[in-house]
C-alpha cells in the first residue's frame, strides 16, 4: 500500500492519530476484535452490516450465504467501506467536555471481489482460527455443499488508515486540574468465561485444546 493514503482515509481530526503504515493497518486488523462493519449502497440506500472477517496477508475476507444480499452486492463490485474498531480505556477528565476513549480504529476502502476456487479453504481456515486459534485442525473441514452455500470475497488492503488514541485526559495542564475530580484511564478488559457444553455434546468428551489454550490464555 501507499505510504501517502488518498484523501478519502486521511485522518482530519487530530490528525497526529492517524496512521498509513502497513505494520499499523495489519496490527489494528488482527488485534482490534472479532467483527468489521461493512458499509455499501445499494439502490440508494446505505447498508451497514456487521461481519465476522479475516486477514490473509494483502487480503481481507468476509464471508456469509450463497443467497445473501449483501454478499451479493459486494460481489459484484459495490464500492466497500470496512471499519474494525477496539477500544482499550475510559478516559475520565475533570471537566464533561474532556472525557474521551482510549481506541484503535481501522478503515479500508475498495471494493470486494469474490475469491478464487483455490483460495477457498485457505479463507476459510482464516476464519476459523481467527475466532479460536488452531481450531481449524481439530474439527471437520467443510463438504462440497457446505462450500456451495457459502459465498467468500476479498478485499485488498490497499487505501487504508489507522487512528489510535493512547494515553490520559488531556486537562491534567489545565485550570480543571484544580478540581477535586479524579481524573485517569480505565481499562477495558475482555476476557473468556468458562466454557459451557452443548446440550447435545457426548458424554466423556473432553474440551480440544484449542479451546483449553483459549481459556488459559485469557483467564
Amino acid at each position: 500500500m501507499s505510504t501517502r493514503p488518498p484523501d478519502a482515509v486521511r485522518v482530519r481530526r487530530q490528525p497526529t492519530r492517524g496512521h498509513y503504515d502497513r505494520a499499523s493497518v495489519d496490527a489494528a486488523l488482527d488485534g482490534g476484535g472479532l467483527l468489521a462493519h461493512v458499509a455499501f449502497v445499494e439502490a440508494r440506500q446505505p447498508f451497514c452490516i456487521p461481519m465476522l472477517y479475516a486477514r490473509v496477508a494483502d487480503r481481507l475476507y468476509i464471508h456469509g450465504s450463497a443467497k445473501s444480499r449483501a454478499l451479493r452486492t459486494l460481489g459484484e463490485g459495490a464500492p466497500a467501506c470496512v471499519t474494525v474498531t477496539a477500544v482499550d480505556a475510559l478516559v475520565l477528565a475533570r471537566s464533561a467536555f474532556e472525557h474521551s476513549a482510549n481506541y484503535r480504529s481501522v478503515m479500508l476502502l475498495g471494493a470486494f471481489e469474490p475469491v478464487t476456487e483455490a483460495e477457498r479453504l485457505p479463507a476459510l481456515e482464516a476464519f476459523t482460527d481467527k475466532l479460536v486459534p488452531g481450531r481449524w485442525r481439530e474439527v471437520r473441514a467443510p463438504n462440497a455443499k457446505e462450500l456451495r452455500a457459502t459465498s467468500i470475497l476479498a478485499l485488498a488492503i490497499d487505501a487504508a488508515s489507522v487512528k489510535i488514541r493512547r494515553g490520559p485526559p488531556s486537562d491534567d495542564d489545565s485550570p480543571d486540574a484544580a478540581l477535586d475530580v479524579w481524573a485517569g484511564v480505565v481499562p477495558i478488559v475482555t476476557a473468556y468465561g468458562e466454557p459451557e457444553p452443548s446440550p447435545g455434546l457426548r458424554e466423556g468428551v473432553k474440551l480440544d485444546e484449542s479451546v483449553r489454550r483459549l481459556s488459559r490464555a485469557h483467564s
